[in-house]
This record gives structure tokens, sequence and C-alpha cells, in this order.
């Protein structure tokens, strides 16, 4: 199970289809989860804060955050979220399709403004507190859509659909230079050994496995992923495996010794050492709180 299924896990205030794909989860850290560790996905994402605090991170950077505060990730780019001291936090998570918006035969808005977002070739900036010049009319648009999707009501996908080219109009004046070259490159090297860890970690990972999906010697890849990182693949990859172990103690009735073997741990004992040592307690008191 990837990331972006165990988002659609938490409450749903509005069920994408195929011919709408569009959602609207409600998620609270750490209630529901301790943390959403680096991923990304080809879906556009909002982040919407509504209580307590946190972190979030795009492409790397990271971002304090706060209730009314607005993250914008477009398709493709890194992100994650967690926990900040002992602050909690509830966020809406809004994910959906971009091309639902644009047109098929192409048109001003979806070349000038769409394709450079699925393609990587436009960025802006992401984070946007309540302070910020564009924030009123981007918090409208949000606030706008959580009462269209209370009821329901007829017609609700075109409303939907006019409130999100309304929040892009509002993000428009906070357009900024796409990434360099070397840095896309790096991020996109980066991005295809996450996505690999995320579809494999239940499998036994090597760091040859690793550094052949960037074609990297090991030396380079590990060198290569401490420096972008700013922690050792061996320590991300049981990091990434613990997090998974800790929403499966908390949603399932599987044996502790069961959810270790799914989340690639071979070792029993190892895994109650680490997962101590992360969570500051073992799986079964884990459980029992969650």
């Amino acid at each position: 199970m990837d990331i972006l299924e165990y988002e659609s896990t938490q409450e749903t205030k509005s069920h994408g289809h195929g011919n709408f794909p569009f959602n609207i989860y409600l998620c609270s850290i750490p209630l529901d989860f301790t943390s959403v560790p680096l991923h990304w996905h080809n879906d556009m994402e909002i982040i919407y804060i509504k209580k307590g605090r946190g972190t979030v991170t795009v492409n790397l950077a990271p971002f304090l955050v706060g209730e009314g505060d607005i993250v914008v990730v477009p398709p493709g780019q890194l992100h994650a979220i967690g926990q900040l001291e002992q602050y909690s936090m509830e966020y809406e998570n809004i994910i959906f399709s971009l091309p639902m918006l644009m047109a098929a035969q192409g048109d001003t808005c979806t070349e000038k403004y769409f394709q450079p977002l699925v393609q990587g070739t436009a960025t802006f900036r992401c984070h946007f507190p309540a302070g910020s010049p564009q924030y009123p009319a981007l918090s409208r648009c949000l606030d706008a859509m959580d009462e269209i999707c209370k009821t329901f009501p007829e017609g609700y996908q075109l409303a939907i659909k006019g409130q999100l080219f309304s929040f892009f109009y509002g993000l428009a004046p906070a357009s900024s230079a796409p990434l360099s070259r070397q840095k896309h490159k790096s991020l996109d090297r980066l991005k295809d050994i996450l996505k690999y860890v995320e579809t494999n970690y239940h499998e036994k990972i090597t760091i040859a496995d690793a550094a052949g999906i960037c074609g990297f010697s090991e030396s380079h890849f590990m060198k290569f992923f401490k420096t972008t990182m700013a922690v050792s693949f061996t320590d991300y990859l049981n990091s990434y495996r613990l997090t998974m172990a800790a929403r499966m103690l908390a949603s399932s009735s599987d044996s502790i010794a069961n959810i270790a073997a799914e989340t690639g741990f071979e070792n029993l004992s190892y895994f109650n050492r680490v997962f101590k040592r992360k969570y500051g307690c073992t799986p079964t008191g884990f459980r029992s709180r969650h």
C-alpha cells in the first residue's frame, strides 16, 4: 500500500470518480498517523491547516505551518507532513487530477497555466500563511469548496471546478522561476528512489538495488542520498518502514510479528528495538495508545 492509499483511508468529504477525480480528506497528526513521509504523485494537492501546528516539506524545503495556512503542491513535487514537537495538527488534504481542468483540444488556460504545471516547467510560491497577499482569495475558494461538499447539491461538480479555476487565478501572481536544470535532475533521481522505496519497502532492499535505480555506483549513491536528504539511505528506509508499521499497528489487528515481516523487518527483536527508539514505546504500547 502506498502513501496516497493511506491518505485515502481518512474521512472523505467527496468521493472522486474516474470522470471527476476530486477528493477532500480530513486528517490529523498524530491521531490518524504520526507523519506522512516524503513522497510524490501525479495529482495536485492542497494542504489546508484547520487546527494546531506542524511541518510541511515541499521539494526538500521545510515550512512551519499553523491554523489557516495553505500549502500548494503541484504534480510531481516531493512533499511530506510531520508533527512539530508536542503539537497536534488537523488539516484538509485536497487532492485532484489537474487534467480535469484542461481542455481536450488545448486553450490558453491549458497551454499557459496547466500544462507547464503538469510538465514541471512552471513553479510558484507554495506556502501561503494568513498574512500573504494571495491568502484571502485562496482561502475563500477552499472555504467555498468545503461548503459545497457538505451537501453535494445538484451540479456540485460545476461549482467545484469553478472554485478551482478561481483558486488558480489567485495563484497566478505567486509564480516564480523554475528550478535549475541540475536541481531538477537531482530531484528526479530522488523521486525515482523514493517511489521505489514506497512500492517495495516490504521487500529486501540493498544499497546496490537503490544505486541501480539512479544509475550510480554504491559509493556515489550513498553520498548523493546523504547530501540531498541529510540522512543515510539505510536510516531513511528503516524510518519509512517504521512509519508504515505504526500505521498498520493503529489500523489493523494483525500480529506484531506479521506487521514486522510485512514492512520488511526480518528480525522481530530488531524491529522491536528500532521501533522503540523511534516512537519511545514498544509496538504493543503504541497499539494500545492508538
